[in-house]
């Protein structure tokens, strides 16, 4: 006979499960000097050699080589005049300036983007940004959008010049040997990796939908079977509280990012906003599923029917339905969306306070059970 689950053990599952899965967002690796995963700065020295950098930094700076690849999100993003990367770069950053070499391909989205005077991209540049500046040599093709791009004296461009801007710069000095040719779809193509708005292959509808579907439920299937109570906590608080729920879903949506970006401010804080901000995509994303699920526990108990799993099957399938009629879908999504995040965050709160007077002396002892909601 094969025991049953314990709270405990059921919990344990799901974070290791969890642990598993994010481990290598949340650590970095040494693996033949190589980085892998979450830091303040991540600095690559100057007659240091790594084999590639992956992960999420406020700052990335390249002085010394990468044989391979540099993807990431940071900060700011630097090679310097010294620093060599011999595969890609893609990113997603504040500002990204090369100064030194980048063998690949160059594919940013940024805030800032700047291509120095003795900078090298011996691939293609593809940037969407605020500014962008090239006033160095770009062996291959150039697209990129922004509200200002300026081409320098210095500037070199082996192929095409395709791009959209209001106010678009040439130095007379500047040297582009393909055509230079204005497009205004290029706007909203950008977007680091996966070939998003350019030529790569592009996903299927019905595959992300499918694969939305299935990730959602496998989320949701985690959540009900570690802490069946919360999450059934949380569906009655939509059901008996709506508009308070879709309240602080709301207010917790627009209150955390103005926190993060304040920490980032501070420097020192950047750290903590870059581990808030992984945090906060996920609460993100189990709020979704438990809107869905929410209104999906709505939906049978009004049919008299009480099962939780059935509740977060009829939940996901139905707006994953939904997601097929234009803004009403996206519209009924959302409000689901704002109902769960904001059930789920008055959830984490009565559990905060459960376990503060669990140690306050005289103060109610709340058992596990009560401080985790689990059954």
């Amino acid at each position: 006979m094969i025991p049953a689950f314990t709270l405990r053990s059921r919990q344990a599952l799901v974070i290791l499960l969890v642990f598993a899965l994010l481990l290598p967002a949340g650590v970095g690796t040494v693996a033949g000097q190589s980085f892998q995963g979450a830091a303040g700065t991540v600095v690559v020295e100057e007659g240091t050699t790594y084999e590639q950098v992956d992960g999420v930094a406020g700052a990335i700076v390249v002085r010394g080589t990468v044989t391979g690849d540099v993807t990431g999100a940071a900060g700011t993003i630097h090679v310097t005049e010294t620093g060599v990367v011999e595969g890609n770069l893609e990113a997603a950053a504040g500002t990204v300036r090369i100064d030194g070499t980048v063998e690949g391909n160059v594919d940013v989205g940024a805030g800032t983007v700047e291509v120095g005077e003795t900078a090298r991209i011996g691939g293609s540049l593809q940037a969407g940004a605020g500014y962008i500046s090239i006033d160095g040599a770009v062996d291959g093709d150039v697209r990129a959008g922004a509200e200002t791009i300026a081409v320098g004296p210095n500037a070199a461009v082996g192929g095409e010049f395709r791009y959209d801007a209001a106010n678009f710069e040439r130095h007379p000095d500047a040297t582009i040997e393909g055509d230079v040719i204005r497009d205004r779809g290029l706007s909203g193509d950008f977007g680091p990796g996966f070939g998003v708005g350019f030529d790569g292959f592009q996903v299927p509808t019905w595959a992300s939908v499918t694969y939305g579907f299935l990730a959602n439920l496998l989320l949701g299937a985690l959540l009900l079977f570690a802490f069946p109570r919360f999450s059934t906590g949380v569906a009655d608080r939509v059901a008996d509280e709506p508009l308070k729920s879709g309240g602080v879903g709301l207010l917790t949506l627009v209150a955390v990012p103005i926190a993060l970006v304040i920490l980032l401010l501070t420097v020192v804080g950047i750290p903590l906003a870059i581990v808030g901000a992984i945090a906060f995509a996920f609460a993100i994303w189990i709020g979704v599923v438990y809107g869905q699920y929410a209104v999906g526990a709505w939906l049978l108990g009004n049919a008299g029917v009480d099962n939780r799993w059935l509740a977060l099957l009829v939940g996901l399938f139905g707006f994953a339905l939904l997601g097929a009629v234009p803004y009403l879908g996206g519209l009924l999504s959302f409000a689901a969306f704002l109902l769960g995040f904001g059930a789920f965050a008055l959830g984490l709160r009565g559990s905060y306070r459960s376990r503060r007077d669990e140690g306050e002396p005289g103060g109610r002892q709340a058992t596990l059970e009560e401080a985790t909601g689990g059954s």
